[in-house]
């Protein structure tokens, strides 16, 4: 039972690294959004403009806020994991872990 469930879990988890790593290829990364939006209302001179890519911006910014944190929490996984000798738990954070990284960029 334990060993299907671990199968399903790492299959799951496969699933969902592929579909991150779809997404950081399918757009710009976050923080180039949202410094591209930052930089465009800075540059407006009219506020509807400007309060449109400052909206723009900082929903960019919160994605990469949010995936940054993801990744932080995946590397404390997989330091929690590798000091309990799970090596193949704390490879697959640590992968987790790589995939918001990028995600935030």
């Amino acid at each position: 039972m334990k060993n299907n469930t671990m199968k399903i879990a790492a299959l799951c988890l496969g699933i969902s690294l592929a579909g991150a790593s779809f997404a950081t290829y399918a757009a710009e990364s976050h923080i180039a959004e949202a410094i591209k939006h930052a930089e465009a209302a800075a540059k407006a001179t009219d506020g509807k403009t400007i309060t449109e890519h400052a909206e723009t911006a900082k929903t960019h910014a919160s994605a990469a806020s949010e995936h940054l944190t993801a990744g932080i929490k995946s590397l404390n996984d997989a330091v929690d994991h590798g000091k309990m000798g799970h090596a193949e738990l704390a490879k697959k954070s640590a992968e987790e872990a790589v995939s918001h990284l990028k995600d935030a960029q």
